[in-house]
């Protein structure tokens, strides 16, 4: 059976069991990092030399790290949610890197602000910059979702599953009055809500 090193608040290993979920592949989620410690051991170190996670292991102990590279390694392995048409393709992965160089780093001050900084220790206007960053960056999102009904085409895929996580933080965090301009975000939130693999795995897990 698969193997996924990591704990389920992770946004990283979110994603990895998401997709796994879509996929209907099971497997062994193993605890580790934040918490529960043990992911700068040597024994993980060796699994995965950035101490992070998710780490992804194979039947036959074959390994892999980066979280968007599992889920489009399992894609491509098991013929799910990686669009056949080489442009939509792209799409999807286009989606899958903007999560990383955009919406991820928009979200941080924000997330770290309010949910991993006590009280008396946080930085009001980090946070305030973070939630305008975050607002910013989900009304590109918003502006691709006015065009088709998930990110790369009217079909689900890959490309949607990174910014998972992302957007259900920012729900949590940013009440309703406070979020403008993302009416097809809040839409598409909506919809990944009903799917069962990530109300498992992201909107019923604890932001913390």
């Amino acid at each position: 059976m698969l193997k996924v090193w990591g704990r389920n608040t992770s946004s990283n290993v979110q994603k990895v069991m998401w997709a796994l979920g879509e996929m209907g592949l099971p497997c062994e989620r193993i605890d580790i990092g934040g918490p529960f410690g043990n992911n700068k051991e040597p024994a993980y170190l060796a699994m995965n030399p950035n101490g992070l996670v998710p780490t992804l292991e194979e039947e036959d102990g074959w390994l892999l790290w980066e979280s968007n590279s599992i889920v489009r390694y399992l894609a491509a392995k098991h013929g799910k949610l990686e669009p056949a048409d080489l442009r939509i393709r792209a799409q999807a992965q286009k989606w899958m890197d903007w999560q990383l160089s955009v919406a991820g780093p928009a979200i941080f001050p924000l997330f770290w602000g309010l949910i991993r900084t006590p009280p008396e220790k946080r930085d009001d206007a980090s946070i305030a910059a973070g939630r305008e960053k975050i607002g910013e960056a989900l009304k590109i999102m918003d502006a691709q979702l006015g065009k088709t009904k998930w990110l790369a085409s009217d079909e689900f895929s890959y490309g949607d599953i990174p910014l998972g996580p992302i957007v259900h933080r920012y729900m949590t965090l940013v009440p309703p009055p406070e979020r403008a301009g993302i009416k097809n975000v809040e839409r598409w939130y909506e919809a990944v809500c009903a799917r069962p693999g990530y109300k498992q795995h992201i909107a019923d897990v604890p932001v913390v």
